[in-house]
């Protein structure tokens, strides 16, 4: 009988191996076949790509996904398996690199996914530096009341 966890080398652990690969994201019990079309992946990364940096914003990100996973027409019954499918191609860059970390299994629904998307990219910090420069908004010296309402609705 083998031994379950067998004793391992540096050396295996620098060969690359697929063993003990799971996908993030996890989809429920059912049909787990979701077709997925190479056009429809190219479309997702070209069409509405997040990268995770500073400027990104992850909310416009998230309402240019659903505006095009909306504009695709998926079929209702897996239409949020698809959704939940597609919305890794994405995500390119640190934005990649991040859901890569989680833990395998992890995300279930396209809830999930979002809310921890929105939690990372997004965070705490994030939320108080805009509400504090909402709270103290200023028109500038010089600038017009269109302007200065302008630059106000790009903070909302």
């Amino acid at each position: 009988m083998g031994d379950a966890n067998p004793i391992r080398t540096l050396g295996d652990y620098s060969k690359p191996s697929h063993e003990g690969y799971r996908n993030i994201i996890e989809l429920p019990e059912g049909n787990n076949v979701v077709p997925l079309r190479s056009d429809t992946i190219r479309l997702v990364q070209n069409g509405c790509s997040f990268h995770g940096l500073r400027f990104d914003d992850p909310n416009q990100h998230l309402k240019d996904f659903l505006k095009l996973m909306d504009s695709l027409n998926l079929d209702g019954e897996n239409r949020e398996r698809k959704r939940l499918r597609l919305f890794q191609f994405s995500l390119h860059d640190q934005a990649s690199n991040w859901l890569e970390c989680l833990p395998a299994g992890s995300i279930f629904t396209l809830e999930d996914l979002t809310t921890r998307f929105l939690a990372h990219f997004f965070p705490p910090g994030r939320i108080t530096k805009l509400r504090n420069d909402i709270l103290m908004f200023q028109q500038h010296h010089g600038e017009s009341f269109s302007e200065a309402w302008t630059r106000f609705k790009d903070l909302l």
